[in-house]
């Protein structure tokens, strides 16, 4: 559609009253110069309840269950208050209990059952977005905007991999155009559900890690709009952690592939997947902060002037380093390498660095702590015999490391930049137990020990 803005607000940019209020008038603001679509996510900390209130029904605890549901309760009834004017709170507050009702309904199955299926989990945590839409959606109304909650389970198209489901993307255009462009034509705002969809036969799925951002990226496609926004707590996408480094700063614009990388390798960035199909049709994104929406914060682009050298130094310490080395040349090491990913791939889990060297043909890769279990599982399961006989040594386990990720379009091709990164970072004593660059120059992965970390995220943004 000509000139259509998609806006998405975050947990915290939704997390009270005040804040969708806040949000609220920035859509009104765009909305009076164009059409305009809004995502919104979970009040923040709305989905960890939710989450936490499944497991007390799963384990069968009563108790715990209603004192959850309570919170939930409580803490939308507030907002409700501090949106509206009396005259429409006592419908508002029905139509919340009617959503919170919908949820412990679920609920109950889950403890009836004692297990939690997981589409019965998709469709129980999507009441956090469907209740801050519902509730922005009534603000806007009430100050006369008019807005409709849209719940994304009526157009976003999913596979059926409930947790972490992929857009079908022509049945979601079709979907938005059935549902979303009524709207649009009659000048009202959608105010859409973050995280969910459905599949072709309705089912309830979530999109997985980063699903409301994504969310808004479908739909911008979707949509054929013009641009993005992403509204945070943050000023924009920062050239390193400010809470380890005090000179970092807001870079201006960043491309699609840094912003990936940054996000892929620990960054509070758009998950890698919310860039996909953005990328796809050129959409341009922002990345800014609605508790400062004075501030420019960063463009995504597909292209920027990229200069010479790194734009930007992220890390991550909830990692663990997996080596594995055959111990015989009766196993070849590229067949292992092979086993080893498949097994990997089987198991769901994503690698971070991987990096080989030697005549023994050993080779060591980086998972989250979250997945490792998973990965020793899955590997060990298919290596058994190897593990058995002794023609693989047992797998190692180092959880005491972290990752340090340098990030810049103008890596390519520019000499002694490597020289520079390991003497800033030797000049501190620290040791470098691993390093990986892709073959796009875009990232160089380090792995170091997690205690001289923050040091060296320090001294490599200090260098550049």
């Amino acid at each position: 559609m000509s000139n259509l803005l998609v806006m998405k607000f975050g947990g915290t940019s939704m997390g009270s009253a005040e804040r969708i209020r806040v949000a609220a008038r920035l859509t009104a603001e765009q909305s009076a110069k164009r059409p305009v679509v809004v995502v919104v996510s979970a009040m923040s900390k709305v989905t960890d309840l939710l989450l936490d209130s499944l497991r007390k029904a799963e384990a069968g605890d009563q108790a715990d269950l209603d004192a959850n549901l309570e919170k939930l309760s409580a803490r939308h009834r507030e907002c409700c208050s501090g949106l509206l004017p009396e005259a429409r709170q006592k419908d508002a507050i029905a139509g919340v209990e009617g959503l919170i009702s919908e949820f412990a309904r679920i609920a109950k199955g889950v403890m009836m059952l004692g297990e939690r299926p997981p589409r019965s989990v998709d469709e129980a945590v999507a009441v956090g977005e469907r209740l801050s839409a519902y509730l922005m959606a009534l603000h806007m109304e009430a100050e006369g905007m008019p807005a409709v909650a849209v719940n994304a389970a009526e157009v976003i198209a999913t596979d059926a991999v409930f947790g972490n489901a992929t857009p079908l993307m022509e049945p979601t255009r079709a979907r938005a155009a059935a549902v979303l462009q009524p709207l649009l034509d009659k000048r009202k705002v959608p105010i859409v559900t973050g995280f969910n969809g459905s599949t072709l036969d309705h089912r309830p799925t979530t999109l997985g890690r980063g699903g409301s951002d994504f969310s808004a990226s479908i739909l911008a496609a979707a949509l054929d709009a013009s641009e993005l926004w992403i509204w945070t707590d943050v000023d924009g996408i920062m050239s390193g952690d400010p809470r380890l480094v005090t000179d970092a700063r807001v870079l201006p614009e960043i491309t699609y592939a840094e912003a990936a990388e940054l996000a892929y390798n620990g960054a509070k960035v758009l998950h890698p997947r919310t860039l996909a199909p953005l990328a796809e049709r050129g959409i341009p994104v922002w990345s800014k902060n609605s508790f400062a929406p004075e501030k420019p914060g960063t463009r995504i682009l597909p292209t920027v002037d990229a200069g010479h050298g790194p734009h930007a130094v992220t890390s991550m310490t909830d990692v663990a380093l997996v080596s594995m080395e055959p111990a015989s040349a009766a196993i070849s090491g590229t067949k292992l390498m092979a086993r080893a990913l498949d097994a990997l791939a089987q198991a769901n889990v994503e690698i971070l660095a991987f990096t080989s060297s030697s005549y023994r043909q050993s080779f060591c890769f980086l998972v989250r702590q979250a997945e490792l279990e998973r990965a020793r599982e899955f590997l060990e399961e298919d290596l058994a015999l190897e593990l058995v006989h002794g023609y693989l040594k047992p797998i190692e386990v180092d959880a005491e490391v972290g990752l340090i990720a340098v990030v810049g379009e103008g890596m390519r091709g520019t000499p002694g930049l490597a020289g520079r990164l390991f003497t800033a970072i030797s000049k501190h004593d620290i040791n470098i137990i691993a390093i990986a660059q892709g073959s796009s120059e875009l990232t160089i992965a380090i792995v170091v020990r997690r205690s001289g970390l923050e040091q060296a995220v320090r001294a490599i943004h200090g260098e550049f």
